[in-house]
């Protein structure tokens, strides 16, 4: 949560934000413009508060207002779209007592900016959301500090409630961080881990957890109905091209070869080739449009790799005798290759590794 804006409307509540402000120097207050003091550390605004507070939701990551929740509710109400893309928002009493997570809890970030907050102030924070009250897992959030994505939410809510209801429910991994859980702690009671995807479907278990790269078949039609699934940035790339290979034939190609393999491009976590003077433009335009970065490695570290294919042409004109299935091991750290070199003529090559999960 890059940006938040402190809003106080007391003089109680000035103090509190410079407080805040004090220990979160990049975080802005606001203030209505009757209070100004003449110091720069505030934005002085001059518009009535629920304007302000208006122009401030769709600007902000985050908001921490310094009034009673009543007042607040009634500001944002109007402004509200979905918890997907609201911002966090926090409320403090006007004697620092109490800190509260009032909206966007979870995705948004507000439980976690209401504890910090509670920290500086030494106040009691206060969050209602069920899964930190019960401590049992997030469903929505899972993976969530390592990128992973959720590929179809619409199970969330109904998975949610088994969560919380202390249903029982089944895990499966095969992809991705292992370290999504408290070290120090056990799994809740109600949740069973499983060492394969078919004892998962096969359980008794309401729903279902799955952390994986790999497509599901109709096979598990009855698995996904009660399940959600997480996609771990677990793939890299390697990419065999030349100067003038353009957007769409790296799109296809990485498309294919995903989908022939059955892995999902939403677990794609890097693209990487080898390091040339010349600058591919469908390769920029593919990692902008996409929102996946390159990595480059230069031929020498690139010959250093044994990869199951060399080509001694590769090597005529590359200087090493791989550059998609040893620059996609070499970013993965990883021997695991799930897709040795596919060629697309005239002018693209195609492999993939899993990422080590120890990364």
């Amino acid at each position: 949560m890059s940006k938040i804006a402190i809003v106080a409307i007391t003089k109680h509540g000035i103090e509190i934000a410079r407080r805040i402000k004090a220990r979160m120097q990049e975080w802005d207050i606001h203030v209505p413009e009757k209070f100004n003091d003449g110091k720069d550390d505030v934005n002085w605004y001059s518009d009535p508060s629920p304007l302000a507070i208006s122009k401030l939701f769709k600007s902000y990551d985050g908001l921490v207002c310094i009034f009673s929740l009543g007042a607040v509710v009634r500001m944002v109400a109007p402004h509200l779209k979905d918890k997907k893309t609201d911002p966090a928002v926090v409320v403090i009493d006007d004697k620092a007592q109490f800190v509260i997570s009032t909206l966007s809890g979870h995705l948004g970030g507000a439980n976690a900016l209401a504890r910090l907050i509670a920290s500086i102030l030494n106040a009691t924070p206060v969050i209602t959301t069920a899964a930190d009250v019960n401590e049992t897992i997030a469903v929505d959030l899972l993976g969530r500090e390592f990128g992973w994505v959720i590929d179809d939410d619409h199970n969330v809510t109904k998975v949610s409630a088994c969560m919380v209801n202390e249903e029982k429910i089944g895990i499966y991994q095969d992809a991705g961080e292992r370290n999504w859980w408290f070290n120090d702690r056990p799994l809740p009671p109600n949740v069973q881990l499983f060492n394969s995807i078919d004892e998962l479907a096969s359980s008794d278990c309401k729903a279902a957890l799955v952390i994986t790269n790999k497509l599901l078949d109709q096979r598990y039609d009855q698995l996904l109905d009660k399940a959600v699934i997480y996609r771990p940035k677990s793939l890299v790339i390697g990419l065999g091209l030349h100067w003038d290979t353009n957007k769409d034939e790296i799109v296809k190609g990485i498309q294919t070869t995903l989908q022939e393999a059955g892995l999902s491009f939403k677990c794609v976590r890097n693209a990487v080739t080898i390091n040339r003077e010349s600058i591919v433009k469908g390769l920029q335009e593919f990692s902008r449009e996409y929102k996946i970065p390159v990595e480059y490695f230069d031929k020498n570290q690139l010959s250093a790799i044994e990869v199951p294919n060399p080509s001694d042409t590769v090597k005529k004109f590359e200087g090493t005798p791989s550059v998609s299935e040893a620059s996609a091991m070499l970013s993965a750290k990883s021997n695991k290759l799930l897709v040795q070199k596919r060629k697309f003529p005239p002018n693209l090559t195609v492999a993939v590794a899993e990422v080590n999960a120890s990364q």
